[in-house]
């Protein structure tokens, strides 16, 4: 399997592109975590290579990927090259006109998770949307979708879009099973986003193929808190615990695995999720005390949960019924978080925002979400049919 950067590197592309790229000014919108098939960062062996860069765009986590969940960044200078780093995560969210001012074309490296709130998908739309009014050409090096690319597997809901925030701006499904190349060809296409883009497609890749397996001996964790392609497949379902009272594991050997709070009876909470026979998916208890966020510094219990299909796994409605059956133990006891809009984000609170719903708290506790066919998406499929890259 080659990566589109990969490809980039040995020069595998339309020769006339790749002309335009060696000899113009070009950006680029990357970080650390995005490596070559050979591990390297992918920016090196490019600069190495004689490609100027005029600037590097960071998106959230920094350009090093090491910044905490939601941490505002600033600019810098990347350590690597001594190019100047434009931060996308913080005071911005998109670049201004003097950013782009002279460009050329802006390359997007960064290694997508397949779920709809991963921001760093949205940091891309933005990016489009500036390129466009610059009139700057935008390449995708893309990247396969860590869960896979079966569409018959995309989770719901559609995010209503007054949602508006960095963890989801335009409708789509929460597991999407597009790589970010092809979600970029559907905004283009669907969002009339006057943009030139390519795509440099990866290959040897097909939709059927998940991290999982051999290539997760080369995992290189997308953000912080994704440590494992395994945990990469729960996080779509785990994640909607952020919006609520518990912690789902930041600070600890195995974050967006586990669900656990003082009030949780761990013991109670695995006997009711294996009775709940939920596809896919073994849980035992488990504690442990977190250092950041929910409870910080707080004894836990809950659970810690396993993959044992991961092709019966429905990441989303696991999530849903985690939060589902925690609050019918426990009465009272769950609480919807709140949190300060980052600039230009509506007022919906996280989990309204996570779950694309207004009102998801109470309909989730209620149990309006547990029948599975709720989150089936079938028209989404068709709605992606003309930007599919791969089989």
């Amino acid at each position: 399997m080659l990566l589109g950067i990969d490809r980039l590197i040995r020069r595998d592309i339309d020769p006339a592109l790749l002309a335009r790229l060696t000899g113009g000014r070009i950006a680029m919108l990357t970080n650390d975590l995005a490596l070559t098939s050979d591990l390297r960062r992918g920016r090196e062996p490019l600069a190495a290579d004689g490609w100027r860069f005029s600037v590097f765009f960071g998106p959230e986590h920094g350009l090093s990927g090491r910044a905490r969940e939601g941490e505002h960044v600033g600019d810098a200078a990347d350590p690597v090259t001594g190019v100047p780093v434009r931060s996308l995560y913080g005071a911005d969210v998109r670049p201004a006109a003097v950013d782009l001012d002279g460009l050329d074309a802006v390359l997007v490296d960064l290694p997508d998770v397949g779920a709809r709130f991963y921001t760093y998908i949205w940091t891309m739309s933005h990016l489009l949307e500036a390129c466009a009014d610059a009139g700057v050409a935008v390449v995708v090096l893309d990247r396969p979708n860590p869960l896979g690319g079966r569409l018959d597997q995309a989770e719901g809901p559609m995010l209503d879009e007054d949602a508006q925030s960095l963890v989801g701006r335009w409708s789509m499904p929460i597991r999407h099973g597009l790589t970010i190349g092809e979600l970029a060809r559907h905004w283009v296409r669907t969002r009339a986003i006057d943009v030139e883009l390519h795509v440099v497609e990866a290959t040897g890749w097909h939709r059927s193929e998940t991290a999982l397996g051999r290539q997760e001996l080369t995992w290189m964790p997308p953000s912080p808190n994704l440590p494992s392609a395994a945990t990469a497949l729960l996080y779509p379902g785990t994640c909607l615990a952020e919006g609520v009272n518990v912690s789902e594991g930041r600070s600890t050997a195995v974050p967006f695995r586990v669900i656990a709070a003082p009030f949780i009876d761990g013991e109670r909470y695995a006997a009711a999720i294996t009775e709940a026979s939920l596809p896919g998916l073994a849980a035992v208890p488990y504690g442990f005390t977190p250092l950041v966020r929910d409870h910080a510094g707080e004894a836990c219990e809950g659970v810690l949960l396993h993959v044992t299909d991961p092709d019966a796994l429905r990441p989303v409605h696991t999530g849903v019924m985690l939060l589902s059956l925690l609050a019918g133990l426990h009465p009272g006891a769950l609480e919807e978080r709140s949190l300060i809009p980052m600039p230009g984000e509506s007022d919906w609170t996280p989990l309204e925002k996570l779950f694309g719903v207004k009102g998801a708290f109470g309909q989730i506790t209620a149990g309006e979400w547990d029948d599975p066919n709720r989150l089936a998406v079938p028209e989404w499929s068709e709605q992606v049919a003309d930007d599919l890259l791969y089989r």
